[in-house]
């Protein structure tokens, strides 16, 4: 049987694989996702300063109306809000890191909202 453990330390391998590869700069910031079954997090990284340009996530103020955090709808509006925080301090090129992740669901919504609202990767 496999158990939510095993699943977060195959994340997590996947995760290093593609850390290995992806770097953010001050020019195009890494976009880090992470994701619980309550909450979903965004965050611009610049890699070489090492610290965060912009964050975003279902817990913030501006996104009090969400009723459930674990949810694409939730992810879309995380998207629309970390871009719209992007673009409003200059960054509109990313590299996106799904954080090992499938590209599927809450992740795939996150980043159709974000490049929709101005984001480019």
């Amino acid at each position: 049987m496999i158990t939510k453990a095993d699943k977060n330390k195959a994340r997590l391998k996947r995760h290093l694989r593609v850390r290995k590869n992806i770097t953010g700069t001050a020019q195009r910031p890494r976009l880090n996702i992470f994701r619980s079954s309550k909450h979903i997090y965004a965050q611009l990284i610049d890699d070489v300063a090492g610290v965060t340009l912009v964050s975003a996530s279902t817990k913030d103020k501006d996104l009090k109306d969400i009723k459930n955090g674990g949810s694409v709808e939730a992810a879309t509006q995380v998207g629309q809000l970390i871009a719209k925080r992007a673009v409003e301090q200059g960054h509109e090129s990313v590299v996106f890191d799904r954080g090992g992740y499938l590209y599927h669901g809450r992740i795939q919504a996150l980043a159709d909202a974000a490049r929709e609202a101005g984001l480019k990767f």
